[in-house]
């Protein structure tokens, strides 16, 4: 399934009748099981809904990090993301991607 950013903002956990879903690298994770992190007044609830990859390279909550540009992150920050991408992988089901 393919995601504008429009719509997989519809996912960000406030419509308890839908799934959560974040997105890493443009791949988008269900992450409901999650619900206590990503859900609403949970500690990664801005992340819901978005591609966050900027942000959990930085190890960031800053709202003007949760986005997908990679530019200008540091080979740390990349291979940190890429860290955040396994532990995703590893825990919660790919459902799609974001629409470039």
């Amino acid at each position: 399934m393919e995601f504008k950013p429009s719509e997989l903002i519809q996912f960000n956990g406030t419509d308890p009748s839908k799934p959560i879903y974040v997105a890493i690298k443009g791949r988008v994770f269900d992450v409901t099981t999650g619900k206590s992190f990503y859900g609403p007044g949970g500690a990664y609830a801005m992340f819901a809904g978005k591609d966050a990859s900027r942000a959990l390279a930085k190890m960031s909550k800053n709202d003007e990090d949760v986005s997908p540009s990679l530019e200008g992150l540091s080979e740390k920050e990349i291979g940190v993301l890429n860290d955040w991408e396994k532990k995703f992988e590893a825990k919660y089901p790919v459902v799609g991607r974001v629409a470039s």
